[in-house]
C-alpha cells in the first residue's frame, strides 16, 4: 500500500511513483468525493505516461481514449452520470477491462461487478483547499 499527501504542485511526482510503483496493473480506480482531484490526477498520470492527445473529463462521453507516444492506448471512464449497469455493458466496458490497456475508473462503484479480479484502488480524500490524501492499494476480489 502507498500513502502520499500532496498538493497540485506535487502531481508529477506522485504520478511517476504510483506508475512506477503500480505499472503491472492495468485496472486502476479513483475513489473520491466530487471534487477531491480524480481528474486531475488522471491527466498528470496520462502525461508521466506520455500520453498525446488532448485529455479532458469524459463525465458526458463516460470514456475517453487516449494514445500515448508510443502508440500504447489508455481508457479513461467516468461512470458518474451511468443510471445502470445495461449502460457499461452497451459501451463494451468488458472489451476495454480486458484489452490489456490501461483503464483509470472515476466513480467506479455502477460497474464494480465487471471488474477483473485484480486491479489497483486509489482513493483520494481532501485534507484542505490545496491538499489530499492519497492511499493506492492493490485489491484482488474473491470471484
Amino acid at each position: 500500500m502507498k500513502e502520499v499527501t500532496y498538493t497540485e504542485q506535487d502531481l508529477p511526482e506522485v504520478s511517476r511513483e504510483l506508475v512506477e510503483e503500480f505499472s503491472k496493473e492495468k485496472i486502476w480506480l479513483f475513489i473520491g468525493e466530487m471534487g477531491a482531484g480524480k481528474t486531475t490526477l488522471i491527466k498528470s498520470i496520462c502525461t508521466h505516461l506520455g500520453v498525446i492527445d488532448e485529455m479532458s473529463s469524459p463525465t458526458f462521453s463516460i470514456v475517453n481514449e487516449y494514445q500515448n507516444q508510443i502508440g500504447e492506448e489508455l481508457y479513461h471512464f467516468d461512470f458518474y452520470r451511468m443510471e445502470d449497469q445495461k449502460e457499461a455493458v452497451n459501451i463494451g466496458i468488458e472489451d476495454y477491462f480486458f484489452s490489456g490497456n490501461r483503464c483509470f475508473i472515476e466513480w467506479p462503484e455502477i460497474i464494480t461487478a465487471f471488474l477483473p479480479e485484480k486491479y489497483l484502488e486509489i482513493s483520494i480524500k481532501l485534507v484542505d483547499d490545496n491538499t489530499r490524501y492519497l492511499t493506492a492499494s492493490i485489491n484482488e476480489r474473491n470471484l
